[in-house]
């Protein structure tokens, strides 16, 4: 085990599925949701009412009129819901909270303390945590948008407890109602698989930056390669001192970033770190099909890394995030492959013209770094 937190156990049987678009993410999900049998619980930093998200909400409806206790709770800036649907869920019987209320949240879309977490825990026995959110831009539905790249996993086993727990934490927090704890909620566990995964989770709920710490060990102890995408690249100084020294180890080091940014500010933040980063013998490369939310690392086939923090900042040490970390060979070589397949829809940064790039450019990420710690 990388890293030792009381609050983050260890657990060894676990099934890990991995879903690397969000088509494959909803099939499975409304699958399971149809078929709950005692309970269903959701926190998500983005739920909306359109087409897939009326699919989830419908399910949540039709399981609280068959008498499952069904709650969700969203973050009040990220998520938008509808009258309408709100009336629908009330008069289904789905208790729903949003997290930290804001009046206007078209004017607040970078406040601090978001819930950024994406978790599903069904039944006590199925889990989900990724990055991808309840919304149609995530299925890639036509070619009218911009294509969607993003992972996230299905767990089952003992590490859904962790998940419950979590989830438990926000929703005394949203509702200010306290759950009874009872054995429907922490089923007996049938270890068919013994895949090792630890939940960590990061924000001002938690006593350090737990998620930060553990990418931090993975990367330092890395012997051969470190695989990383991420949608936003904004490192603090001690991941950038992490990748610096692994590559100059003798580590291969890849870090694969979006060519086109959904932040005008982000982008340019990001590419102020990456003549720096090269120059450390990291190789960094552009998605260019689309836009890549994934949110991942892998480590030597033997360790890897999904949940819903970037490798920036607000991740770190602002926002509510959660990251499964799996110890598994097989887990952690898919995932590699993954990313080796995303590279091939990737163009590489070349250092020297990197170097040399318009200074109008190197002006505007000067400018975009000074906001890094708010972006």
């Amino acid at each position: 085990m990388l890293y030792s937190n009381k609050n983050s156990p260890l657990t060894l049987c676990n099934e890990v599925d991995i879903l690397k678009n969000g088509k494959t993410k909803f099939e499975a999900l409304l699958r399971d949701l149809n078929n709950a049998k005692n309970h269903i619980h959701l926190e998500y930093y983005i739920i909306k009412d359109d087409k897939i998200g009326s699919k989830v909400l419908d399910a949540l409806c039709k399981k609280a009129t068959q008498g499952l206790k069904v709650r969700l709770a969203y973050d009040d800036v990220g998520s938008d819901l509808s009258s309408k649907m709100k009336q629908k869920l009330n008069s289904s019987g789905v208790e729903h909270y949003p997290f930290m209320p804001v009046l206007f949240s078209s004017l607040t879309g970078k406040m601090n303390y978001r819930n950024h977490r994406k978790i599903a825990v069904i039944d006590g026995e199925i889990a989900y945590v990724g990055g991808i959110n309840i919304s149609d831009t995530y299925v890639n539905y036509d070619d009218n948008h911009v294509y969607w790249r993003d992972t996230h996993l299905r767990l089952v086993g003992e590490a859904v407890k962790s998940l419950q727990i979590d989830f438990f934490t926000t929703w005394e927090f949203v509702s200010n109602q306290k759950i009874n704890i009872d054995e429907r909620y922490f089923p007996e566990v049938t270890c068919k698989n013994e895949v090792a995964v630890q939940i960590a989770a990061s924000g001002p709920d938690t006593d350090a930056p737990n998620i930060m710490e553990a990418m931090f060990m993975a990367i330092t102890t890395a012997e051969n390669y470190v695989y990383i995408t991420t949608p936003y690249l904004v490192p603090n100084d001690q991941m950038i001192t992490a990748l610096q020294v692994a590559a100059k180890s003798g580590v291969d080091v890849r870090i694969l970033i979006p060519k086109q940014s959904d932040s005008w500010v982000v982008k340019h933040a990001t590419n102020s770190y990456l003549e720096r980063l090269m120059d450390a013998n990291i190789k960094v490369y552009r998605y260019t099909k689309g836009f890549v939310h994934a949110k991942t690392m892998v480590v030597d086939d033997i360790f890897s890394t999904v949940g819903t923090s970037n490798m920036d900042y607000r991740s770190f040490n602002i926002n509510f995030e959660v990251n499964a970390f799996i110890y598994d060979a097989k887990t952690s070589k898919i995932l590699k492959n993954y990313f080796l397949e995303d590279l091939e829809c990737a163009e590489i940064v070349e250092p020297e013209r990197w170097t040399n790039r318009p200074k109008i450019e190197k002006l505007k990420e000067s400018y975009c770094r000074l906001w890094s710690p708010l972006i």
